[in-house]
């Protein structure tokens, strides 16, 4: 839970946490990960299966053993820590990525308003100032054409 605060909310720790995340998923790292989760996910399917059997087992007889009671309450123990790390992963997983994401359009954006700060600071010729007008008009004339056929 710490590493999702951590990564929701701009923090320094953020930084350190994307640079270890960036490390893991790189080389071997994910198939290291997958394969971990991978197994987790078999062995907590494994208790759901046990938990269905004992759950079987207290309709058939009616009532429930304290052995079987203290087996259904370890079962259950196992497969909700095990569930909830791999919700916790896979929640850290998206984040990394839409953090990442995040950046890459921001950078993006950035160089498109450099660009275009410099283009407008150019100031172009008259002949492009004339061009875009002329395509301005095109463009107004296309929709009232296009909104008097849908109104047809």
């Amino acid at each position: 839970m710490v590493v999702i605060v951590s990564l929701s909310f701009k923090t320094p720790l953020r930084k350190l946490i994307l640079v270890i995340l960036d490390r893991v998923k790189r080389g071997s790292g994910p198939v290291v990960v997958k394969t971990v989760a991978g197994t987790v996910a078999v062995v907590m399917l494994s208790s759901v299966y046990s938990m269905m059997l004992i759950k079987k087992r207290w309709m058939e007889d009616g009532n429930a053993s304290q052995t079987d009671e203290i087996l259904m309450a370890k079962n259950l123990l196992e497969t909700t820590l095990m569930g909830g790390l791999l919700f916790h992963a896979y929640i850290i997983d998206k984040l990394h990525h839409y953090i990442k994401e995040l950046r890459i359009r921001r950078k993006t954006m950035e160089t498109a308003k450099k660009q275009g700060q410099g283009f407008e600071d150019a100031g172009g010729s008259g002949s492009d100032k004339d061009k875009v007008r002329a395509l301005e008009e095109e463009i107004a004339t296309l929709r009232a054409r296009v909104k008097q056929l849908e109104s047809h």
